[in-house]
């Protein structure tokens, strides 16, 4: 089972890992990837919406789709 409060809490602290434990592969690797380049391209400003996104998204599919396949 997944819970949503761990994914979301995952990803709010490293954005990326709520979906790797989810099982969102690709999806938690890009969030890695993507999320540095905004902290540093901006300044912090888009790296903040970055991790709020992340978590929301992880949390949502946590909560979507409850049972691992």
């Amino acid at each position: 089972m997944r819970d949503p409060f761990t994914a979301g809490l995952l990803s709010l602290l490293i954005p990326g890992i709520g979906q790797l434990y989810n099982g969102r592969i690709l999806a938690g690797i890009l969030w890695l990837l993507i999320t540095p380049g905004f902290w540093i391209g901006t300044g912090g400003t888009l790296g903040w919406i970055c991790h709020i996104i992340s978590a929301y998204t992880a949390y949502s599919y946590a909560k979507d789709y409850p049972v691992r396949a």
